[in-house]
């Protein structure tokens, strides 16, 4: 395949609900704003019913739809498949594209259990060897003011980090009312708030200092127990999932941290938050607010320190510099153009995309002390 000046790379997609939505949205723009290496060509999407996957085909721009995800890895047309799908189909979808030949993005978290995500990183290193790449959608990482406070981490303008608080409070849930989804079913969904949106604040907080967690102490809590099943509204299906988890833990450098994952934080909606305490500053972040960055420099002193607003939307900053003149905002789905942008870029080069299905990996085994620790009354869990 050809794309002019640079090659087409075919893609696959399975899945077409809200995280097929926001990667269709950057399939269709990232090489309209970035210097990609190749053209990305929306090749086909996969959906188990013909009806709606026909028309999330024609809505979002693919130009064909399979109503069997394998049927994706027969096409020598597509070059990498895209995993919007829930928890549970990440490990077959991933490791059948991989020995297939196929480049994989996978979306957070990677698996549903530690064994799953173990044999995607296997798969993903057999893969490599051959010159096929993998990585797991850790969008956050994309934000210019998350990807600044690393460089200002990486440039040891914090000093040695002391403390590290991260949050991801949501309310979507909080009436009882609202109906079972995959999302709350343990078979599906692995866990609940804490692999939805906790492993999100583990590999930013991960990611931002530079530092892996090391072991942990938790508890979770499941506040509704059963919701409406049925469209009637009368029959109810059990919630097998946490709605809230919180640990503490320690880290590869010695430091302190504690995490909170919640979809019961009434009148929070998006808002990851991560503040991070060093030697010699400190920084703090809110999504909610997604082009700020809070920095304190401790060197100014009393008299001229505290934190200071840093607008992140000026060329220098990451991935900024692709989009419109300082001052003019981004949103949450330019992360995922950022995602994208960053992933071709590794393929083109012959290098493993980062974050890798290894780190997924070392994610997934953070989930699963933070569960085995609730489970045993919070006693102190390592991180293998």
């Amino acid at each position: 395949m050809s794309g002019g000046e640079r090659p087409a790379l075919g893609v696959g997609m399975v899945g077409h609900a809200f995280m097929g939505r926001v990667h269709s949205q950057a399939w269709r723009s990232v090489h309209a704003f970035f210097d990609v290496p190749y053209v990305p060509v929306m090749v086909a999407v996969a959906g188990r019913s013909r009806d709606r996957v026909r028309a999330a085909a024609d809505r979002l721009g693919w130009a064909s739809a399979e109503t069997d995800w394998k049927a994706l890895l027969r096409r020598d047309d597509i070059d990498l498949i895209d995993i919007c799908t829930p928890g549970d189909t990440h490990a077959e979808i991933a490791i059948a594209a991989l020995d297939a030949g196929k480049h994989v993005l996978c979306e957070k978290p990677l698996a549903n259990t530690v064994a799953e995500a173990e044999a995607m990183t296997a798969a993903a290193e057999r893969a490599a060897e051959r010159g096929v790449r993998a990585m797991v959608a850790f969008n956050y990482r994309r934000v210019p003011a998350i990807a600044l406070a690393r460089r200002l981490v990486a440039d040891g303008r914090l000093g040695a980090i002391r403390h590290v608080r991260a949050q991801y409070l949501q309310d979507w849930l909080t009436d009882p009312e609202q109906p079972l989804t995959w999302r709350l079913q343990r078979d599906k969904a692995g866990s609940g708030a804490l692999g939805d949106i906790g492993a999100h604040i583990i590999d930013a907080a991960q990611f931002i200092t530079g530092e892996r967690i090391t072991g942990v102490t938790a508890l979770t809590e499941t506040f509704v127990r059963e919701r409406p099943a049925g469209a009637g509204g009368g029959e109810r299906g059990p919630v097998t999932v946490d709605d809230a988890a919180l640990f503490l833990a320690r880290t590869t450098g010695g430091a302190v941290a504690a995490f909170e994952a919640t979809r019961f934080a009434t009148g929070r909606k998006n808002a990851l938050r991560i503040e991070i305490n060093g030697s010699k500053g400190s920084l703090a972040f809110d999504f909610e607010a997604m082009n700020e960055l809070w920095f304190h420099d401790a060197a100014l002193g009393d008299a001229e320190g505290g934190f200071r607003r840093i607008l992140v939307t000026e060329a220098d900053h990451p991935y900024a510099g692709a989009w419109w003149p300082p001052g003019h905002l981004l949103g949450y789905e330019h992360t995922f153009t950022h995602e994208i942008a960053d992933l071709l870029s590794a393929i083109a080069a012959g290098t493993d995309p980062s974050p890798s299905f290894a780190d997924g990996l070392q994610v997934q085994r953070v989930l699963a002390a933070v569960e085995a620790s609730a489970a045993a009354g919070g006693g102190w869990t390592p991180v293998p």
